[in-house]
């Protein structure tokens, strides 16, 4: 039962049904770093940050900031996800099907680099910092060969990539630190954080979380937020034991929970294919 509630949770994204939301734990099939605990853990490396703030990525990535300077902060946080990711095929498999909208709730580039082996019919909005900006900007939008879109994002793409958090590489942004969420969180519960297009595309849709914890605070809200004013039949495969808050959060979205590893998800993709055109 628990193996055919995820296979039509996956053949709904196929069909363009359901929104795909990924975690750390999905870029670390490919590789990449697997959670907020193990990009701190990357920064206190190379800084040492106070006991409070052991262990919490933002409030490190926040002590960096304020002693070592933004730049710093960018610099560390890129070259931690600047070696090239290994095969995900967890990407491969939504690059193929194409779904109308992804959220991509980490940092890491390898979904933005695997779309741009395909057709260029898709775009990127992703969350900005306003460190050092007068204007109020809440993210940027691009084009699938990376062109800045002032105009913002074309309703007529295919698939729309939304990283809240940003990406993680040269030349563009990223919230980390405390002072980065601060007037975001004063602001995304009237949704104006949120991207007009991606407002649209949720609309009567619901959600499959992929390699998602829910023990952060500040992960809740903004999952809590994105899948606003969306449609019904939320999922979510998360393994092992939830803590507390994590079974409230479900229970208030009403998120049914799906208790397999990430790789029963790659397990079950190998039997699906594209959907028809």
């Amino acid at each position: 039962m628990t193996r055919e509630m995820l296979r039509v949770a996956l053949e709904a994204v196929g069909q363009g049904r359901v929104v795909p939301y990924l975690g750390a734990g999905v870029a670390a099939l490919g590789g990449a770093l697997a959670s907020p605990a193990a990009l701190s853990a990357r920064i206190e490396a190379e800084v040492r940050v106070p006991k409070r703030a052991q262990g919490n990525l933002w409030a490190a990535a926040q002590f960096v900031e304020t002693r070592r300077f933004r730049a710093t902060l960018e610099k560390m946080v890129v070259a931690a996800f600047a070696p090239p990711p290994g095969t995900n095929p967890i990407h491969d498999w939504l690059a193929l099907v194409r779904p109308p909208m992804v959220i991509d709730a980490w940092y890491d580039p390898g979904l933005v680099r695997r779309f741009r082996e395909g057709p260029a019919d898709w775009g990127l909005v992703h969350g900005v910092s306003r460190n050092g900006e007068w204007a109020e900007i809440w993210h940027r939008t691009y084009g699938p060969d990376d062109s800045p879109l002032p105009q913002g994002a074309d309703p007529g793409w295919r698939t729309l990539l939304y990283k809240p958090h940003g990406v993680a590489v040269p030349g563009h942004s990223f919230l980390v630190s405390d002072s980065d969420y601060v007037e975001v969180l004063t602001e995304i519960d009237i949704q104006s954080p949120i991207p007009e297009e991606v407002r649209s595309r949720r609309t009567g849709r619901g959600f499959l979380f992929l390699g998602c914890r829910f023990d952060d605070q500040l992960l809740r809200t903004y999952a809590r937020q994105i899948a606003k004013r969306s449609g019904q039949g939320h999922v979510a495969v998360i393994e092992g034991p939830l803590t507390r808050m994590e079974r409230l959060f479900l229970e208030e979205l009403a998120i049914e929970r799906i208790d397999l590893p990430l790789e029963a998800v790659v397990e079950e993709l190998k039997t699906l294919g594209a959907p028809a055109a």
